[in-house]
């Protein structure tokens, strides 16, 4: 294969006839060469014959916006364009998000597509995916259903380009987005459509028709479990997939007991053949990021917290300031140890009980001190926010915060000040209000207040920091002073979700 003047491409086949009897316009040559149009549709045709070509955007997109792509990026891009139904899997901060917007708009050029839907977090759909699109795709209109459901319906039918628009407003406008005429769906951290039986997945599985490309993108694929894999390859690739869920189950799990399930020898094999066509580069393969180092710092609980901590371990149930707090199982137990360790707990009631923090924050400030540029603080407890704040205020050290009740429009705010000016200095973040899709490298410490039991939201959290444009080494900070925090980062640490190991760390607890 040798392509010409990036306009056609020059193959020598054993049957030439195959590409010339399909593709209008091809020409055949002296001997088995066949010159072929170089565009979007042919290269598709030959791709359908398995004639490996790449596709027309390399040599021919003038790769729009204010920077330029990776090597990394041009080939994720070529890869997109040639597969309508695709999964991208490149890990986080390497910029796909860009690729998946250059390759858009080569198609609109191409009049392949028109217009775009993107489905992505709410804390994302501004801070990331429209100020991506101002920066690499300026010319395009963009804009964001968001709102009450009439406002949402006027910007489907507003004609933008491209449409940005939160996984539950799917559902809300489903019948306007069905009429919109996109002819793209792009949903960005895919694993929010794991699960077959949820309306969130139905509604996209109706969406999609046909004519309609869809990409998916996540960094962490199947991170929880092998059956994780399912409900994306149904919408990608169903004929990959047993029809039925269990009969998934039954060859990537093997059954321990009527209540427990663990992944077989196989499953890796069969979860990597279901989830295709797919790419993947990881930060190592693309980019020259400096290194992110891993360090624990032990903080002792006060003896208040050692008391209560070590009560509701043994007897589940605990009494303190009058007030009731009850383990109901292993993992309301793990939580509220957590929850103890970390400077408050919440009663059976709902109302937060606080525990002197001075140890756990002496420790947080000598690395607010050390750092030589700004720190993201990870709290997973909503109260021990409120209470770590404060005193990080009264010390005198610009800090802002993100919880999920702060609004959309209040994050992007707060994103921007953190990432292009010098105050704050310290940003405290609930991990699943700010877990995707953000680049923060104003920082370059990332503090663990406390772990979360999520593996996705852990590794996507970190990626805030280390991603393009840090130019420092990265430092991921965890406190823990409790058993169960040590144990929970162990399995982290060494890519385990802890959901997936609950009865098991409940053993090693009550040991």
């Amino acid at each position: 294969m040798k392509v010409i003047d990036n306009r056609a491409i020059l193959l020598n086949l054993r049957d030439p006839e195959k590409v010339t009897d399909v593709i209008p316009k091809s020409k055949r040559l002296s001997g088995n060469k066949v010159l072929v149009n170089w565009g979007v549709d042919e290269s598709h045709v030959l791709k359908n014959l398995n004639i490996k070509v790449p596709s027309p955007i390399e040599g021919q997109y003038q790769w729009t916006g204010k920077h330029k792509p990776f090597d990394h990026q041009k080939t994720t891009s070529s890869f997109l364009t040639m597969n309508k139904r695709a999964f991208c899997f490149n890990e986080q901060g390497t910029g796909k998000t860009a690729s998946a917007i250059w390759s858009a708009d080569y198609l609109m050029n191409q009049g392949r597509i028109k217009r775009v839907l993107v489905i992505c977090p709410l804390s994302i759909m501004d801070s990331a995916w429209r100020a991506d699109l101002f920066t690499f795709a300026m010319h395009r209109t963009v804009d964001i259903a968001y709102g009450s459901p009439t406002k949402r319906r006027e910007v489907i039918e507003g004609g933008a380009e491209f449409v940005i628009i939160n996984y539950d407003g799917v559902e809300i406008v489903a019948d306007a987005i069905a009429n919109g005429g996109f002819d793209l769906i792009i949903a960005d951290e895919a694993t929010h459509y794991k699960n077959v039986q949820t309306k969130r997945w139905k509604v996209l599985n109706k969406l999609v028709t046909p004519n309609t490309w869809l990409w998916m993108m996540t960094g962490t694929p199947a991170a929880q479990s092998p059956l994780d894999a399912y409900g994306l390859a149904k919408l990608i690739n169903p004929n990959a997939v047993p029809r039925f869920f269990s009969g998934f189950r039954d060859i990537v799990m093997f059954k321990v007991t009527n209540f427990k399930w663990v992944p077989n020898p196989r499953a890796t094999d069969i979860v990597f053949k279901a989830l295709q066509p797919a790419i993947r580069f990881t930060k190592e393969e693309c980019l020259d990021l400096p290194d992110m180092v891993y360090v624990k710092r032990q903080v002792e609980m006060t003896s208040q917290q050692k008391k209560y901590y070590n009560e509701l371990r043994s007897k589940l149930v605990m009494q303190a300031a009058g007030e009731r707090i009850t383990a109901v199982n292993a993992a309301v137990e793990m939580n509220k140890l957590l929850q103890i360790a970390s400077g408050a707990v919440y009663t059976d009631e709902g109302e937060a009980l606080e525990f002197d923090i001075k140890h756990r924050y002496k420790v947080l400030r000598e690395v607010v001190d050390e750092s030589s540029k700004k720190v993201l603080v990870f709290v997973p407890f909503k109260h021990v926010i409120d209470v770590l704040t404060k005193k990080l205020v009264q010390d005198g050290i610009p800090t802002e915060i993100i919880r999920g009740d702060v609004s959309a429009s209040k994050r992007t705010e707060i994103f921007k000040r953190f990432q292009e000016t010098d105050l704050p200095q310290v940003l405290v973040i609930q991990p699943q209000a700010a877990a995707h899709g953000i680049t923060l490298t104003a920082a370059n410490t990332v503090v663990w207040w406390g772990p979360t039991s999520s593996l996705e939201i852990y590794a996507q959290a970190n990626a805030r920091v280390h991603r393009a444009g840090q130019d420092h080494k990265c430092t991921v900070v965890q406190l823990e002073g409790s058993f169960v925090e040590k144990r929970v980062y162990s399995l982290l640490d060494n890519r385990i979700d802890v959901h997936t190991k609950m009865i098991d760390l409940y053993k090693e607890i009550l040991v």
